[in-house]
């Protein structure tokens, strides 16, 4: 295994053992869920749109496997900040880089450790399940839940 090998590894698992954003929101403006019958993993992604339309806000929860979460924790830490777009725009650049359509990584930063997944295939669900529930999350605003 190369040094690049074994950094990218050990980035993976730092975001798996100590995942950013992991948790629930008190009040989002949107959410959705991603789950992938198939091995299982299992996640809600929550977010809240700022005032000036970025996303000021966003957490995760669920149990699936160290790629699908720090595929999460990582994209979490990439998109605070980011408009709706700019989010959807790192989504198309991420889901390239996985899926070997993409030969550069420009302003992935962190997300470049998933560059080795195209020699799993069976992983690259794995890598985007979050990416996935991103998306509809900010496709659809929160319903607000009746307390009565």
């Amino acid at each position: 295994m190369s040094s690049t090998d074994e950094l990218y590894q050990e980035v993976i698992l730092d975001h798996n053992r100590q995942p950013r954003h992991f948790g629930q929101l008190d009040a989002p403006t949107h959410q959705a869920e991603g789950y992938n019958p198939l091995c299982g993993d299992h996640y809600q992604v929550a977010l809240t749109l700022g005032d000036d339309g970025t996303i000021e806000d966003i957490g995760f929860t669920g149990t699936g496997c160290a790629i699908s979460k720090a595929s999460l924790s990582i994209m979490t830490e990439a998109i605070i900040n980011k408009t709706p777009q700019e989010a959807r725009d790192l989504f198309d650049q991420f889901h390239g880089l996985v899926t070997g359509k993409a030969m550069t990584t420009p302003g992935l930063g962190k997300l470049a450790v998933f560059e080795g997944i195209t020699r799993f295939p069976t992983r690259v669900k794995c890598a985007i399940l979050g990416w996935h529930a991103l998306i509809g999350a900010l496709d659809e605003k929160t319903k607000p839940v009746s307390t009565e």
